[in-house]
C-alpha cells in the first residue's frame, strides 16, 4: 500500500486559490485542483493556516527569483494536519500538526511536499501564531543570531518595525537583551514602546540623523527590510565596524510597483557603500539559505516553537482570514498601515 488516509472516503478535488499570471488581484482566483496521493518520502496535510507577506505581492507584481512557473499557488509557510502519509516515511502520524517553510502552495486546502520539510507543532500554541513563527520569526531569528551575531548590551536600529519581520526582530533582540530603534510610522510608537523599544518615525527626517541622537557612534547592527534610499540611511546609522543586514525592499519601488532596477541599486549602495564606510554588510534571504542547507531552519524553528510554547514570544497577528481569501489578503496588505501578520486560516474570519 503506498499511502496511508485519514479518511476512507474523500473528495478528489480539493479547493485553492491560483496566481494565473503577473498583474493585479484579478490574477489571483479560487480553483479546483486534483487531489492526489503522496509520493513516496511524501505527505499531504490538512492546510489549517498559511501567511500573507509582501513576497506574495512581489510574486504577483514584480520579481522574485524563487517564483514558480505561473500558474501556481501562493503561500509562503503553512501550518496543518497530516492526513495522508507517502511509502517510507517514518517518524510521522496521521492527524499530527506540521508547519513548512514552502514559499508556494499555502493558498489551499491541501498541500503535499517530502516530508523531510515538516517540523512537529507542539501541543497548545495558536495555528495563527505557528504560521508567525515559519517565516517572519526565523528570518528574524537566524538575522539577529547567525547574520549579526548580536549579544546583550548592543544596539540595533530596526526599519518597517511594524511589519510582520519587523515585530519579530523588536521583540526578539529584546529577549536577547539588546536595545532597539524601531523606525515605524507614528500611530505604531505605543505599540513598539510597549515591546521596550525606543520608537523614531520612519518617514520626515532622515534615519540616521535620528539614530545618530540617541546613539552617537551609531548602533552596531540596523536590519533594513526596506531597501531603496533607506539602506544608505541604514548604512550611516550603524557604527564603523558594524553590521547592515538586508533582507527586504519595501522601499525598491517606483510608481507603487516593485522595481528591479531600486533593489539592484540599493544592493550595491550597501555591498559597495557599506564596505567604503567600514560597515560589514550581509543580505539575508531565507530561501536562498533554506534551499542550500535546511539545517539552520529546523534547529532554529524548534527553538521558537519552544518560546511560544511557553509564553516568551508573542506574534502579532494583524488579520485573521478565511483560507482561500487570499485576493483580499494581499489587497489589505497592499493599503498599508498593517501591524503585524497577516494570516488566512481554515473556518476564518475577519479579527485583530
Amino acid at each position: 500500500m503506498a499511502t496511508l488516509s485519514a479518511m476512507t472516503t474523500m473528495t478528489n478535488t480539493y479547493r485553492a486559490v491560483q496566481l494565473r499570471g503577473k498583474g493585479g488581484l484579478d490574477q489571483l482566483v479560487e480553483v479546483k485542483l486534483p487531489l492526489v496521493d503522496p509520493a513516496a518520502g511524501e505527505i499531504r496535510i490538512r492546510v489549517t493556516a498559511t501567511g500573507v507577506g509582501f513576497t506574495d505581492i512581489t510574486m504577483r507584481t514584480g520579481y522574485y527569483p524563487y517564483r514558480p512557473a505561473f500558474p501556481f499557488v501562493p503561500g509562503y509557510e503553512v501550518v496543518g494536519e497530516v492526513d495522508a502519509i507517502g511509502a517510507g516515511v517514518t517518524g510521522v502520524v496521521l492527524g499530527q500538526r506540521v508547519c513548512a517553510l514552502t514559499v508556494h502552495g499555502g493558498y489551499a486546502e491541501r498541500l503535499t511536499r517530502e516530508a523531510e520539510h515538516f517540523v512537529a507543532v507542539p501541543d497548545g500554541v495558536d495555528d495563527a501564531d505557528t504560521v508567525a513563527l515559519v517565516l517572519n520569526y526565523v528570518t528574524a531569528y537566524q538575522m539577529i543570531h547567525r547574520s549579526a551575531a548580536m549579544k546583550p548590551g548592543q544596539t540595533a536600529l530596526v526599519t518597517g518595525a511594524n511589519g510582520g519581520v519587523g515585530m519579530a526582530l523588536v521583540e526578539l533582540l529584546g529577549l536577547a537583551k539588546v536595545r532597539v530603534i524601531a523606525a515605524c510610522s507614528e500611530r505604531h510608537f505605543a505599540h513598539m514602546q510597549a515591546l521596550g523599544a525606543v520608537p523614531i518615525p520612519s518617514r520626515g527626517r532622515p534615519l540616521d540623523v535620528l539614530v545618530h541622537e540617541l546613539e552617537a557612534d551609531g548602533v552596531d547592527a540596523a536590519f533594513d527590510g526596506l531597501g531603496g534610499p533607506a539602506t544608505r540611511e541604514c548604512v550611516r546609522a550603524t557604527r564603523k565596524g558594524g553590521t547592515v543586514v538586508a533582507y527586504g525592499f519595501m522601499a525598491a519601488r517606483v510608481a507603487g510597483r516593485p522595481s528591479t532596477w531600486a533593489t539592484l541599486r540599493g544592493f550595491a549602495s550597501l555591498a559597495v557603500g557599506g564596505r567604503l564606510a567600514g560597515r560589514r554588510p550581509v543580505f539575508y534571504g531565507i530561501t536562498q539559505i533554506y534551499r542550500k542547507d535546511p539545517t539552520s531552519l529546523r534547529e532554529d524553528l524548534p527553538k521558537l516553537l519552544e518560546l511560544l510554547r511557553t509564553g516568551q514570544v508573542h506574534p502579532k497577528i494583524a488579520a485573521r482570514l478565511p483560507l482561500l481569501a487570499g485576493a483580499r489578503a494581499q489587497a489589505v496588505l497592499e493599503r498599508g498601515a498593517v501591524i503585524g501578520k497577516i494570516v488566512l486560516v481554515r473556518d476564518g474570519a475577519d479579527a485583530s
